[in-house]
């Protein structure tokens, strides 16, 4: 009996350490809105500590060569198709539930990576700033996008002041609808929400998206900083807090015995707001939310998993926003539907140690500013039918211009300040370099790609529309 006994103990020991080898492991992305690495400590800034980031890049892997695009929008319909804004459409900035007009991220015609990890098994959970449906038309879109549960600050609403709030007493969106939450803190509630729903699923593999509406405007005072008053004051007091949340999960995961079954990706969706300005590695970054120069789009990314992702590494691999949506489904074992087309690629084995590189040659960004709506869909105006971008190596980088012409051209290994173009340059390296970069632009269609959406219009508006090509 004895043996029998210590026999089902070991089969069912086994069993046990099979399925948890076989489990993908829980990922959470979160996603700060307006910093720039001029900001981050670990990344060379003086005006501020940020402990709790420098722990995940001392114990996981710090990227220096991670490109976003330079706004808003364009950035988070880029992570979440895994495609370029050339082709989701999505090449410039619009507040949909405040310029409405019927455009919207339409589930039907946008595919998330949320989506497919749910079909996979994962329990989904989104937190933050959405700001590209209005919940007010669309109540249930979350769950259409793919999430499970979801507390989101809504976007300014047109006529409705009240949902302009995303700090102080914010107007959230959740299953149960939307409401002030009065004497609350907007990221503080996000920040619980997903504790406790890490707490309620933590038996299942899970996606956790969690877009801060920290450190953008408006400037404020946070819950551990209350008196601060000068603009300067309030924005280390936001960027400090960012911290302090980020140093609350990695408490809630460890409490909950999660952190070697997680991947967390640190990131901001572009670089700091414009006014603000930094000191970085003994010198002055002006935030460059918008442009297309580094500190608007090389950001801060880390990756952290203890147990999974190797401790202490600082690369230069190159990689972008539409790679998180590939990475994600290689992490969760997931596979992506027949004709479904993605611009990124996987930096999952890099991530995991089994790679020592990314497998990009280059990366690109492009999109910002509010675009303009020509009344039948949200688009910016014809002469902009080929928006600007940056492409760039591990050494150079070229911006091409909205003609379609290559007008500058940087050594960032030599001139990282991007100070002295090279676009004239009959140098031999930098010939061939500004050659290699040109043909990865020849492969781009000449127009841009338009949004993809079914029109849904609210009361206030009489815009007419038509279904997107």
């Amino acid at each position: 009996m004895l043996r029998l006994a210590l026999s089902l103990a070991i089969l069912c020991l086994l069993t046990t350490c099979s399925h948890a080898d076989d489990r993908p492991p829980n990922i959470i992305l979160i996603l700060l809105d307006d910093l720039g690495k001029e900001w981050v400590s670990c990344y060379g800034a003086t005006d501020i500590e940020t402990p709790n980031v420098d722990r995940i890049a001392r114990e996981g892997m710090r990227f220096q060569n991670a490109y976003s695009m330079p706004q808003c929008t364009p950035s988070r319909a880029c992570l979440l198709t895994g495609q370029y804004p050339w082709r989701n459409g999505w090449i410039n900035h619009w507040d949909v539930p405040r310029w409405g007009k019927g455009c919207h991220f339409d589930p039907n015609h946008n595919l998330s990576f949320a989506r497919l990890l749910r079909r996979q098994g994962y329990r989904t959970c989104a937190a933050g700033k959405w700001q590209i449906n209005d919940f007010r038309v669309a109540p249930e879109v979350m769950r259409e996008h793919g999430f499970n549960q979801y507390c989101m600050w809504t976007g300014y609403e047109k006529g409705n002041p009240a949902s302009g709030q995303r700090y102080w007493d914010p107007y959230l969106h959740t299953s149960d609808g939307s409401r002030i939450y009065e004497s609350e803190f907007g990221d503080q509630v996000f920040t619980q929400f997903v504790v406790d729903f890490m707490e309620a699923n933590r038996h299942h593999p899970m996606l956790i998206y969690y877009p801060m509406c920290l450190p953008h405007g408006p400037l404020t005072t946070t819950p551990a900083e209350r008196h601060v008053t000068t603009a300067r004051e309030k924005h280390r007091a936001m960027v400090r807090y960012t911290d302090q949340l980020l140093g609350r999960l990695l408490n809630a995961l460890h409490d909950l015995r999660l952190a070697e079954d997680t991947i967390l990706i640190w990131t901001t969706d572009n670089g700091s707001a414009r006014g603000i300005s930094g000191r970085r590695n003994g010198r002055t970054v002006r935030g460059a939310k918008g442009q297309s120069n580094e500190a608007g789009v090389c950001q801060p990314f880390i990756v952290y998993g203890p147990g999974q992702v190797p401790a202490g590494v600082v690369t230069d691999a190159l990689v972008d926003f539409s790679d998180l949506f590939p990475t994600f489904i290689d992490l969760a074992h997931a596979s992506l539907p027949d004709n479904t087309v993605i611009d990124g690629k996987s930096f999952a084995p890099l991530i995991l140690g089994h790679a020592d590189d990314s497998p990009r040659e280059w990366i690109m960004a492009m999109g910002g500013q509010p675009a303009r709506f020509d009344q039948t869909r949200q688009r910016v105006a014809p002469q902009f039918e080929f928006r600007d971008r940056v492409i760039r190596d591990k050494r150079f980088k070229l911006r091409i211009d909205q003609q379609q012409q290559p007008i500058e051209l940087y050594d960032l290994q030599q001139d990282p300040t991007e100070s002295t173009n090279l676009i004239n340059s009959v140098d031999a390296n930098v010939l061939a370099a500004r050659k290699n970069l040109e043909a990865i632009v020849d492969t781009f269609p000449e127009k841009d790609g338009w949004p993809r959406y079914d029109p849904i219009y609210l009361n206030e508006t009489n815009a007419s529309g038509r279904v997107p090509d």
